[in-house]
C-alpha cells in the first residue's frame, strides 16, 4: 500500500523567490511530515532565491552553476532521489492543499495498472483546468479542502497528463527512464513522458479529488518569445519521435459530447472512428462508468499508443466494411460517432447503412458535418474561390463529398435512419458580413439567414427500434 511509500517532491527554480516560499511552505503545512522528502534543483537564480534555499534545514538542495531547463533540472532531480521514492514533478508557481498528496496516492495505488497521476487546477491545459470560486489565493485552501475528499468515481484516465504536478511510481520510472532532455528547455516533455508510460502499459489518471492552486508559466512568462520558440521547435521533436501531434490527437469533442444524454449508470457500448488518443471516450467513460469504448484510428503511430487503452480497430472500415474487433459487434453499439466522415467517405450512402448493421436497434449514429452554405463558402464562391482559400470552412483538401441541412436530412433518411436531431453551430458576424448576408437574402428570402449562419451541423439519427438486419 501507499502508506509506505515516500514521494521525491523535485522543485526547479530559477528566480521567482516569492513563489519558490509559498509552494515550499505550503508542502511543509499541507503535506503529511514523514512522507515526503523535498529536492530542489535551482537552475541558477540571481534574485536572493539561492541564498534562501541555504537557509532552510529540510530540503535537499542541488545548485546549478547555468540554467540547465526543465527537463535536464528534473533528471538531476529524479537522480538524487530516495531510490525507493515514488517521483513527483511539481512546479513552483503552486500552492498546495490538504491532501493534496494524499488523494494522489490513493488513487496511484489502487491499481497495479495505473503509473502516473495528476491533479486539477486552476490554471492549465489539457482540462485539468477547472473554474474556481476564489478569487484570491490565500481562499483557496476553503475551495480545496471543500474538493479534496478522496472518491474513485472521481479518478479520470487520461491520455497526457501535464508535468506542472505529476506523481509517477518509482518502478515506472525505473523501467522508462527519466526526461527526454532532446526537449530542454522545456515543453512536451510530459507529453513525451506520458507516452512512453502509456507505451509500457500503465493508465495515467487525473484526480478531480486533489486541487491545488498553479500561478502558471511565471519564468516562461518573462520571456515569451523563447517560450513560444520552444514550443514551436520541441511540437517538431515530439511529432519527429513519434508521428503525430499530442495536442490534435487528445481534444475532447464537446460538440459530441452534449448529444450523448443517458443516465451516469446506463452500460452503453461506444464506438468512435478517428479517435486519436481516445481523449473524448475517456471523457465519456468518465461520465458513463459502465460504458465499454472503442476506437478506429488509422494513423499506426496513434493507434499503437492507443491500443494499449482502448481496443481499437486500425484498418479503414470503408475499404472493407467490417469491424475486426476481438468480437462479432452485429447489433452491438449504442453509439458510433464517425465524426466528419462523411465529407470523407466516396459513397457516404453506403457508409451509413453498412454502419447502421453495427449499431442496436434503437442505437445513435452522430456526425459532424461542415455547411456548405455558410455566408463565408458563398462569398469566396461569388470571388471565384472554393475550399482551398484557407479562411474558408471547407478548408480540409481530402474532403470528397459536401453537405447542406436539406442533404443531411436526406442522406440519413435514404440510409433508414429514423429520428433527426440536429445541432447548428455560429460564430459571430462581423457588420460587413451582415450587410453582404442580408443583401443576399433580400435576393433569395429573408427566411434562408439562417441556414448561411451555422458552420458546423452535430447529427444525430437513430436506428429504427424494430430493425434487426444482421446481413454483413
Amino acid at each position: 500500500m501507499f502508506e509506505n511509500r515516500k514521494t521525491s517532491i523535485i522543485i526547479l527554480t530559477y528566480n521567482n523567490i516569492d513563489y519558490n516560499r509559498i509552494c515550499i511552505e505550503s508542502i511543509r503545512k499541507y503535506t503529511t511530515a514523514g512522507t515526503y522528502e523535498i529536492i530542489i534543483v535551482d537552475n541558477n537564480s540571481t534574485d536572493g532565491t539561492r541564498e534562501w534555499l541555504k537557509e532552510q534545514n529540510d530540503i535537499k538542495l542541488i545548485l546549478n552553476n547555468e540554467n540547465v531547463g526543465f527537463p535536464r533540472g528534473c533528471n538531476v532531480g529524479i537522480e538524487a532521489a530516495e531510490k525507493d521514492n515514488d517521483i513527483l514533478l511539481l512546479n513552483n508557481d503552486t500552492k498546495v492543499a490538504p491532501r493534496w498528496l494524499e488523494n494522489l496516492k490513493i488513487c496511484l495505488y489502487s491499481d497495479e495498472t495505473i503509473g502516473a497521476v495528476g491533479p486539477i487546477t486552476n490554471n492549465c491545459s489539457n482540462y485539468q483546468g477547472i473554474n474556481v470560486s476564489y478569487s484570491n489565493v490565500d481562499d483557496m485552501i476553503e475551495f480545496a479542502s471543500n474538493n479534496n475528499i478522496s472518491t474513485p468515481k472521481r479518478w479520470e484516465q487520461k491520455s497526457r497528463l501535464i508535468a506542472f504536478c505529476i506523481l509517477v511510481k518509482r518502478k515506472v520510472i525505473n523501467k522508462i527512464g527519466n526526461l527526454d532532455e532532446r526537449f530542454t528547455p522545456g515543453n512536451f516533455e510530459d507529453d513525451d513522458l506520458c507516452m512512453r508510460i502509456i507505451e509500457a502499459g500503465y493508465k495515467l489518471m487525473v484526480c478531480n479529488d486533489s486541487f491545488i492552486h498553479h500561478f502558471g508559466s511565471t519564468s516562461f512568462k518573462k520571456d515569451f518569445t523563447n517560450f513560444n520558440n520552444a514550443l514551436i521547435i520541441n511540437a517538431q521533436r515530439f511529432e519527429e519521435k513519434w508521428g503525430f501531434n499530442s495536442n490534435d490527437s487528445s481534444v475532447i469533442k464537446f460538440d459530441i459530447l452534449g448529444q450523448i444524454v443517458e443516465t451516469n449508470e446506463k452500460e452503453l457500448n461506444i464506438l468512435e472512428f478517428d479517435c486519436g488518443l481516445g481523449a473524448t471516450l475517456f471523457r465519456l467513460k468518465y461520465i458513463y462508468p459502465n460504458a465499454k469504448i472503442y476506437g478506429l484510428e488509422t494513423n499506426k503511430n496513434i493507434s499503437k499508443i492507443c491500443g494499449k487503452m482502448i481496443e481499437i480497430m486500425t484498418e479503414d472500415f470503408e475499404d472493407i466494411y467490417t469491424m475486426k474487433f476481438k468480437e462479432n459487434k452485429l447489433n452491438f453499439f449504442d453509439y458510433i460517432i464517425i465524426g466528419d466522415r462523411l465529407q470523407l467517405s466516396k459513397d457516404p450512402w453506403k457508409l451509413l447503412k453498412e454502419l447502421k448493421k453495427f449499431l442496436k436497434p434503437g442505437g445513435y449514429i452522430i456526425a459532424t458535418v461542415s455547411n456548405v452554405m455558410h455566408y463565408s463558402v458563398i462569398k469566396e464562391l461569388l470571388n471565384g474561390n472554393f475550399m482551398y482559400n484557407r479562411n474558408s470552412i471547407l478548408n480540409v483538401r481530402n474532403y470528397n463529398k459536401f453537405f447542406t441541412l436539406a442533404d443531411i436530412q436526406r442522406i440519413f433518411e435514404e440510409s433508414g435512419y429514423v429520428n433527426p436531431y440536429i445541432f447548428h453551430y455560429y460564430t459571430e458576424i462581423s457588420q460587413e458580413d451582415n450587410k453582404f448576408l442580408n443583401n443576399l437574402c433580400n435576393v433569395i428570402g429573408n427566411n434562408m439567414k439562417e441556414y448561411f449562419l451555422s458552420y458546423e451541423y452535430v447529427a444525430k439519427f437513430q436506428k429504427d427500434i424494430n430493425d434487426k438486419d444482421n446481413n454483413i
